[in-house]
């Protein structure tokens, strides 16, 4: 007979018996659960199924056919003694050995002498002799003739094991057969009958809990039949496979750049990087650190895609190009699904497509609780975003080169989720930045990398230009050479020496804004210049009220605020809704998957800003961007409002158009000042107009002496600061200011807090 000894691992279990290291077999009863055991008794009950026994509940006993049937074979006498045992053996189990029938023999024998010494009468331990035989017949013949054979066979029982039971299957087990009791209600059963647990052993590993209430072999059994229904999906496999991450030094950055001639040389594997990076190493350099990293992806000729705060969602257009129908089963949705991923220039790319597809899908199945059509939706998607950027990270491709995907902000939904963990399988780098830590990415995979920083910045956009190879000559250079002495962090500053700009909002107190109304901007505190961008601070205000009910007083402030780049809006609107706009035609056509055809707008013969300088025509066109992407204004993204905002930014009056020309980032601003005096809603143009202003850098004050909320009604947040001074007056009438006499004696209030007394 075989001794049982113990496992040092659940694999053990499936060593061939001449390879384990301590020749015997395992007897081991699981009263816990882990990940761990749930995959365990996953490919147990699988090599069980094929080569063993199964006990779902207990072994049924002995009906009146199994018993006639003996009593006709073997007759009904007995006797205690291994000879007439192992005769029996013989003719009721002719297939087993003779060594097998030995075992079994001396294995029958002991247990009935331990019957006999407990004290069991003649009859009972024949009853259980007979019991013992029809069981080996009728449920165990198909081992016993493999027992103690090198390939182990194996018995899983499932269930609170009776007394007799247990007899049996320790005879089996002693005769070369390993066992795995499955007690989902504990030990305390089993100890009945076995209380010195001298037949089997009771696994103890790490991080065990109670099975869950809905486990079962039942369970484990559909769900290996799924998993043999899903193999079908994959189809042909790819002969190559991905190595995600496990080449990389772990640096981040530094790993994207790795040129992938030198990953790894194994031509079965590309190898690819899956990154997040959250948070900044140095903040004050990480902008310049980006931008170069694209450059140095670029001119290693790797194809590159970047995509900034969200994945635009797939068109109407794009959904209908996917080819599906109506499905009643998930493996019926995936495999009709799979057939919209084409790539026919590479047959091998595209069976890696279709792998990562389904790995995905299915890994999604089971985080969606069998919702079918929700999971239909997430794999269209899927397929859409594929089709968009497929050409620009897969054209012409080859092994082994690696293209990198950028997302700049993190995964808002289980949907972009979903996308990234498709892509981190593909012979693609994924590199997902999150530097603002207050925002976070629910992206959860297995495969991908983290780095951790503690700095945190507000950062929206990749730092990314495209820009022509110039050559300078020699008197250029020597020019440049003198403005880097010159204007650089010299606080001096060259004409129009910028042509990007970041806006920050003052917050300040009421009497403050007349002292910054007509400084430079250079000199108003927050502005810096951070690797070619000014930092500006700007005025963007509500007064409310009017101060001490005083009008003359009142109407003076606004006459001393206005200035030769400043305009007057007097009357409300400013643009009728229903002014002619030639740019509302073309506003479809300048707008696909959330972004703007900058490329369209500027090549459109009714393109009216071709005057202005290039640089400032690119910077309106980024800040138009940057005006839909933050939905400042009601309706973008929901009811096509986005349409309305490319119409009216692109049809701007002259008059702000001439002030927008010669804005330089370092000096004085355009002005715009709105006297609302009545109780009328300014216009959506308006609203936009405003809110795009602002980004681009004006000074902007309403005048609302009703304090009414005139000018809220289309903003998304409260985008402005408010000033209260005093109360509040209806029905006026807006004077000639030209003619408003300046109350130049009226003292200011460092006057009131700084002067002497009499």
């Amino acid at each position: 007979m075989l001794e049982h000894k113990k496992i040092r691992n659940l694999g053990d279990y499936f060593v061939e018996l001449n390879s384990r290291q301590n020749k015997g077999v395992y007897f081991y009863r699981i009263n816990g659960y882990s990940e761990e055991i749930r995959q365990f008794i996953k490919k147990y009950y699988d090599v069980a199924r094929k080569n063993g026994v199964v006990i779902e509940g207990r072994i049924p006993n002995p009906d009146e056919k199994n018993l006639a049937y003996y009593g006709e074979i073997m007759g009904m006498n007995f006797q205690m003694d291994l000879g007439f045992i192992t005769s029996d053996l013989k003719k009721w189990l002719p297939r087993m050995n003779d060594f097998q029938r030995q075992n079994v023999a001396d294995s029958i024998y002991g247990s009935l002498d331990s019957m006999q010494k407990a004290g069991k009468t003649e009859n009972m331990v024949k009853n259980a002799y007979i019991k013992f035989m029809c069981w080996l017949y009728y449920k165990f013949e198909r081992i016993v003739n493999q027992l103690g054979e090198n390939n182990i066979p194996k018995i899983l029982y499932e269930g609170d094991i009776s007394n007799y039971e247990l007899m049996l299957i320790s005879i089996l087990s002693n005769a070369g057969c390993d066992v795995v009791l499955l007690q989902y209600h504990g030990d305390q059963g089993y100890l009945k009958a076995d209380p010195m647990s001298t037949l089997s052993d009771n696994l103890q590993i790490d991080g065990m809990q109670a099975f869950p209430q809905d486990y079962s072999l039942k369970k484990v059994r559909d769900e290996l039949q799924k998993e043999l229904n899903n193999e079908r999906l994959y189809g042909v496999r790819p002969g190559i496979s991905n190595c995600t991450n496990a080449w990389i030094k772990g640096k981040g950055l530094d790993d994207i750049r790795e040129s992938v001639t030198i990953r790894g040389k194994d031509p079965n594997f590309f190898y690819n990087c899956y990154c997040r990076i959250n948070g900044a190493e140095d903040k004050l350099i990480y902008t310049n650190t980006l931008f170069q990293l694209q450059q140095e992806l670029r001119n290693a000729k790797r194809k590159l895609v970047i995509v900034n705060e969200e994945i635009p969602k797939p068109t109407p257009e794009e959904i209908a190009g996917i080819k599906r129908g109506s499905y009643t089963k998930q493996e019926q949705m995936i495999l009709d699904l799979a057939n919209n991923i084409k790539y026919t220039a590479n047959i091998e790319l595209q069976r890696i497509m279709n792998k990562a597809f389904v790995d995905v899908v299915l890994s999604e199945s089971r985080k969606d609780g069998g919702n079918l059509n929700k999971l239909t939706n997430k794999a269209v998607y899927l397929i859409c975003w594929l089709k968009r950027y497929m050409s620009q990270l897969f054209s012409n491709w080859k092994m082994p080169e690696i293209g990198c995907f950028i997302y700049m902000g993190g995964c808002r939904n289980d949907s972009e989720a979903m996308f990234m963990r498709f892509l981190g399988r593909l012979p693609i780098d994924v590199l997902i930045l999150c530097p603002n830590l207050n925002i976070k990415c629910c992206l959860s995979d297995n495969l991908l990398y983290e780095v951790n920083y503690t700095e945190s910045l507000v950062l929206n956009r990749f730092p990314e230009e495209r820009s022509q190879v110039k050559m300078g000559t020699v008197a250029y250079h020597a020019e440049r050479e003198l403005d880097t002495l010159m204007y650089q962090d010299s606080g001096i500053y060259r004409n129009q020496q910028y042509g990007k700009a970041n806006i920050i909002n003052l917050q300040t107190m009421y009497e403050e804004i007349k002292i910054l109304w007509n400084q430079e901007l250079k000199y108003r505190p927050g502005f810096s210049t951070v690797d070619g961008v000014a930092n500006i601070p700007v005025i963007f205000a509500k007064i409310s009220g009017v101060k001490d009910g005083a009008m003359t007083p009142y109407w003076a402030s606004i006459k001393e605020l206005i200035t030769e780049d400043a305009i007057v809006i007097k009357s409300v609107p400013y643009i009728q809704s229903t002014a002619p706009n030639p740019m509302k035609a073309f506003s479809s056509v300048f707008f696909k998957n959330g972004k703007l055809q900058k490329s369209k707008i500027k090549n459109h013969p009714s393109y009216p800003y071709g005057i202005l300088r290039e640089d400032m025509q690119d910077f309106m066109l980024d800040k138009l961007q940057t005006l839909i992407d933050q939905k400042l204004i009601k309706g973008i993204g929901e009811n096509g409002t986005e349409y309305a905002v490319i119409a009216q930014v692109l049809n701007m009056p002259k008059e702000i158009l001439r002030l927008v020309q010669k804005f330089d980032f370092t000096k004085k601003n355009p002005k715009l000042i709105y006297i609302n005096t009545t109780e009328t809603v300014i216009s959506l143009e308006d609203s936009v107009l405003i809110a795009f202003l602002n980004l681009i850098g004006f000074d902007i004050i309403f005048f609302v002496p009703t304090g009414y909320q005139s000018i809220e009604r289309h903003f998304n947040e409260k985008i402005m600061e408010e000033h209260q001074i005093g109360e509040y007056k209806y029905d006026l009438q807006i004077p000639d200011l030209n003619a408003v006499p300046l109350n130049s004696t009226r003292p200011t209030w460092r006057d009131k807090i700084f002067k002497r007394g009499n």
